[in-house]
C-alpha cells in the first residue's frame, strides 16, 4: 500500500479545502454534500454527538451561521492506498483564545471523497505549535 501517493494526496488536500471554505462560509449544502449519506457517519462534536447523515444535517441548518472564522494550525493529511485518508488540524476561532483540534476519515466513494467519521473538541490549555 503506498502512504501518500501524490496524486491521491492533492485530491485530499482539495476535498479538506472545500470543506473548511463551507464550514467558514456556513454553506450548508456543500458541508452536507462532503459527509458520507450514510447512517453509519458519525460526527462527534464539541458539544453533539451525531449518528447519520440525518442528525449531522439537521445540526447543520440549526447552527448560527456567525462568528466561524477560524485560524487552522499543524494540519497532516494522510492517504494510506488510493481510497482512504486522514485529516488532523488544530484550529483557533477569530477573536476565541481557545484552541481546538479536528480529525476526519475521508474515503473515496463512487461521488467522490466523503467524510465517514468526524470528531472536534476543545483544549484546556495553551500548547506549541497553536495556530495565532
Amino acid at each position: 500500500m503506498e502512504i501518500n501517493d501524490p496524486a491521491v494526496l492533492a485530491e485530499v488536500q482539495a476535498a479538506f479545502a472545500r470543506y473548511e471554505a463551507a464550514l467558514t462560509s456556513n454553506d450548508v449544502a456543500t458541508l452536507g454534500a462532503l459527509f458520507w449519506d450514510s447512517a453509519h457517519t458519525i460526527r462527534y462534536g464539541l458539544a453533539e454527538n451525531l449518528h447519520g447523515a440525518a442528525e449531522i444535517a439537521a445540526f447543520r441548518q440549526a447552527r448560527s451561521a456567525t462568528g466561524l472564522g477560524r485560524d487552522l494550525g499543524r494540519t497532516v493529511i494522510t492517504c494510506f492506498g488510493r481510497d482512504f485518508a486522514t485529516a488532523s488540524t488544530l484550529f483557533r476561532r477569530h477573536g476565541s483564545g481557545r484552541t481546538g483540534r479536528q480529525m476526519q476519515s475521508w474515503v473515496r466513494l463512487p461521488e467522490g471523497w466523503r467524510i465517514v467519521a468526524a470528531h472536534v473538541s476543545w483544549l484546556e490549555f495553551p500548547f506549541e505549535g497553536a495556530p495565532p
